[in-house]
């Protein structure tokens, strides 16, 4: 992991590694305006040092929308901020298969529709109201070489607040998650979004574009300005973290920090990882959309855990170790075993008839030495998931460390994901593991709280203040 970190901030290595080092513009410029976003004396989020805690509330109020997408279950959300309070409606939708592994133009149609469904029955239609869009896949956010022409032409001086040079747009650089939709690698996602609405015949007004990594840091920055951040595991994962500037080659500029979004997922795509892939691993891989691809999310994630543990399960039968040796050609569907039952079977004092029993729904004739076998073979898996996570972590912290140059370094990591936050053993054995691998470092996780459409719609409503000089 390291060795990837330090290939993808070259800039003439950057395109052999397999972490992309994306900068998003978060830089550590302080603010100091008691406007509600100051961002401290040591910097930004994933700084370390005293800072001012920054207030998370943004001094516009009123009505914004969001829209948060990094799955096939995706929530479009009225938030209303106000004075000193902040409420929310939500609705969750789901994009079926057909329409993720589809076109573009398919996709977007889906999206917009399900906007428009929800602002009916908010009674929003006569409104046209700011939205902020969290798209949780990998994409190159503008750059400062942009910002500056835009700043040239509107003379309103960008570098003023940092936080809004990433918010403008973002160029798809590759689908994860079982996301396959044609015609939009390459494209900016907030232009297919407004050209959707455009065929729709639908207002809308996009102000912010956030990644849902970069997001997490900046909430859990509110509690603790220190943070640096990780989505340990959710449907995919990554993580960001506060760098050196002058250790970024593919940016101009060498004082102060940028927040990297790591994109980690790809780690190991290049091949630098084929060593530790077992049988498992490549057989689950072999059934993705993407095979070959994404393989570092694939051996941590929740979306890929319950069919490593139903390969290992298969190869038990065919071995004659489970089920007394009898066919299970129930066990031969593809997802029948679903990472929410690891959850399940691994909760503490959980009766083996438990276990029985949900192996029993799923048209398995388990006895009790086979839910004793089962329970081990998850609780093996999501322990291998929570030390890899762990690994790439440690790598993460310890060059803050070493960037840092100090005796010990305390830093705080704002985790989101549904695996680290449900499951109930994962992160335990994160952290466990972390003080093993990272004995230079004091971590404290602070798991966000906010949902990252949530975070969406409150940078929308700052952007709405900072960027009415430029018509938006």
């Amino acid at each position: 992991m390291r060795q990837e970190m330090e290939l993808g901030l070259g800039r003439d290595s950057n395109a052999n590694a397999s972490l992309r080092m994306l900068p998003s513009y978060v830089l550590n410029t302080p603010d100091g305006t008691g406007e509600g976003h100051g961002l401290g004396e040591e910097g930004c989020w994933g700084g370390c040092g005293p800072a001012d805690t920054p207030c998370w509330l943004p001094t516009e109020q009123g009505e914004f929308l969001a829209l948060d997408l990094g799955g096939t279950n995706f929530q479009v959300l009225l938030v209303c901020v106000e004075q000193d309070n902040i409420q929310i409606d939500s609705e969750i939708y789901v994009i079926p298969t057909s329409i993720t592994q589809s076109t573009g133009e398919v996709l977007f149609n889906h999206i917009i529709n399900c906007i428009r469904d929800f602002q009916i029955k908010q009674n929003l239609m006569e409104q046209v109201l700011p939205l902020g869009f969290t798209f949780s896949f990998p994409c190159q956010q503008l750059g400062l070489n942009k910002v500056r022409e835009m700043e040239r032409a509107s003379g309103y001086e960008a570098a003023a607040w940092p936080l809004l040079l990433p918010l403008l747009q973002a160029v798809l650089l590759g689908w994860t998650k079982g996301f396959s939709a044609s015609g939009c690698v390459g494209q900016d996602v907030v232009q297919l979004l407004q050209e959707a609405a455009q065929r729709k015949n639908f207002g809308l007004k996009v102000v912010a574009v956030v990644n849902d990594t970069v997001g997490t840091m900046m909430s859990c920055g509110h509690d603790d300005p220190k943070s640096s951040s990780t989505e340990p595991t959710g449907t995919g994962t990554n993580a960001c973290y506060m760098e050196e500037m002058q250790n970024v080659g593919t940016v101009e500029g060498n004082q102060g920090l940028m927040c990297m979004n790591m994109e980690w997922g790809a780690f190991g795509d290049n091949g630098c990882l084929k060593n530790i892939f077992t049988d498992f691993d490549l057989l689950m891989d072999k059934e993705t959309i993407n095979m070959g691809r994404q393989r570092f999310e694939k051996l941590i994630s929740g979306m890929c855990l319950g069919e490593i543990v139903h390969h290992i399960l298969l190869a038990m039968v065919e071995k004659e170790l489970l089920f007394c040796g009898k066919p299970c050609p129930k066990l031969q569907t593809r997802d029948i075993f679903q990472t929410k039952f690891l959850f399940t079977i691994e909760i503490d004092g959980l009766a083996l008839r438990q276990v029985q029993a949900i192996l029993q729904n799923l048209e398995l004739e388990a006895s009790f030495e086979d839910s004793v076998l089962v329970r081990e073979v998850c609780e093996t898996v999501s322990l291998c998931a929570a030390q890899l996570c762990t690994a790439g972590l440690a790598a993460v912290v310890e060059r803050m460390w070493e960037n840092r140059g100090l005796d010990k370094l305390a830093v705080t990591v704002g985790a989101d994901g549904t695996l680290y936050k449900m499951h109930p053993h994962f992160s335990q054995n994160l952290q466990q593991t972390l003080r093993n691998l990272a004995p230079n470092c004091t971590v404290t996780f602070l798991p966000s709280e906010d949902s990252s459409g949530k975070r969406a719609a409150l940078v929308a409503a700052v952007a709405c203040r900072k960027a009415e000089p430029w018509g938006q």
